[in-house]
């Protein structure tokens, strides 16, 4: 019995047309398993990606959806200022930001906190 499943895609770049068809096809074969499947599709993003991750979200959301966002890799100099552009645009809500490696270091997503800390040192 499995009740999740986690498919990291590390690597996976939007304009790697291969690949993203390797994740439509691995959406459509979890769908045909449980229609109500996937419950969350989690984009996870480099905090230190810059513009580019509005052409990666954007690219991930039309191919197979993104229910949610996670900011990763916030401690060490980049700030993540882009995601706010990143979930406007797509509409999807950033769940969960990454401050470290271990697994305690990913903290559920608190905007106020985020603002204070992005304009900490402006």
């Amino acid at each position: 019995n499995i009740d999740v499943l986690i498919a990291d895609t590390a690597g996976r770049l939007h304009t790697q047309t291969g690949l993203m068809d390797e994740l439509e096809k691995i959406k459509r074969v979890i769908s045909k398993l449980d229609p109500a499947a996937p419950q969350e599709i989690m984009l996870v993003l480099d905090a230190g990606t810059g513009q580019n991750a509005m052409a990666q979200a954007s690219s991930f959301k039309d191919r197979i959806g993104v229910s949610g966002i996670t900011l990763t890799k916030l401690d060490g100099t980049a700030k993540g200022g882009m995601i706010f552009s990143v979930a406007e645009q797509l509409q999807t809500p950033i769940r969960f930001i990454g401050v470290g490696e271990s697994v305690d270091d990913l903290r559920p997503f608190d905007s106020e906190e985020f603002v204070e800390a992005l304009l900490a040192d402006a």
